[in-house]
C-alpha cells in the first residue's frame, strides 16, 4: 500500500467487537468464529493521516486486514463489520500465501453491493484525490473491468457496471428454465427472452470492450 506512515494503524481488533454489536444468527456467528483466524485495522485515511480532506459522504475510509481460517467468500461476515464500522472499508483477505480484495459501494451505512478481485489479482490502488469521496471511487473503479475512460461521472460507471451484472443474471435464470421446460412453445418463448438478453450483454461488451 503507497500510504503514508501517518496512516497507518496496525491494530488487532477481536472479533467479539463486530459479531456482538450486531444481532445475527447463531450460524452466522459460528462461521465469523470459525472462518476468521483473526482482523487487523491497517490504515485510516482521513484528512489528518493523508491530508485529503472529507466530504459529507466519505469522512474516512478504513483498510481492514482479515486473516482466514479456511479459503471462503466472506460477504455475509464483511457486512457485519461494514454495519459496525460507519465508514467505507477496503478488505485485503488473506489466506496463506493467497490474496483478495474487496469493498463494498457504502452510502449513509447503506450497503448497495460488494465489489470482489479474484484471488492473487494485483491491484494497484490509487489513494491520491481532490477529496476522500473521490479516493473511494477510485478504489472500486479498480474492481470494475473494462467500462470506457470517457465515462467521467461515478455513478454512471456504476449503472453500466449493475446493467452487465442484471443481464447475466436473467441470462442464467433463462438458462436454467429452458433446461427444465418440457413445453415446446414454452421453450421457444424462454429461447427467444434468452437470446434477447444475450444480445443486450453483447452490445454492452462491444460498445465498453469488456473483456
Amino acid at each position: 500500500m503507497k500510504l503514508p506512515e501517518s496512516a497507518k494503524v496496525n491494530k488487532f481488533i477481536p472479533k467479539t467487537q463486530f459479531y456482538n454489536r450486531v444481532f445475527i444468527t447463531k450460524k452466522l456467528k459460528d462461521d465469523f468464529i470459525n472462518k476468521v483466524q483473526k482482523i487487523v485495522w491497517k490504515y485510516k485515511l482521513a484528512e489528518d493521516t493523508i491530508n485529503i480532506k472529507k466530504t459529507e459522504k466519505v469522512e474516512e475510509i478504513q483498510i481492514f486486514d482479515i486473516e482466514l481460517k479456511e479459503k471462503t467468500t466472506l460477504k455475509n461476515i464483511l457486512q457485519i463489520i461494514d454495519k459496525v464500522i460507519p465508514y467505507p472499508i477496503l478488505f485485503i483477505i488473506n489466506f496463506q500465501d493467497e490474496k483478495q480484495y474487496a469493498v463494498s459501494l457504502k452510502e449513509s451505512n447503506t450497503i448497495n453491493g460488494y465489489y470482489f478481485s479474484e484471488w492473487n489479482e494485483e491491484i494497484d490502488f490509487d489513494f491520491t484525490g481532490a477529496s476522500l469521496e473521490k479516493v473511494y471511487q477510485k478504489i472500486i473503479k479498480k474492481f470494475i473491468k473494462g467500462i470506457k475512460e470517457e465515462k467521467k461521472y461515478f455513478n454512471d460507471i456504476i449503472e453500466e457496471d449493475n446493467k452487465v451484472k442484471n443481464l447475466k443474471s436473467d441470462i442464467q435464470i433463462l438458462g436454467n428454465k429452458l433446461a427444465k421446460e418440457k413445453q415446446f412453445n414454452r421453450k421457444v418463448e424462454i429461447n427467444k427472452e434468452l437470446l434477447k438478453q444475450k444480445q443486450k450483454l453483447e452490445d454492452i461488451i462491444k460498445e465498453n470492450n469488456i473483456k
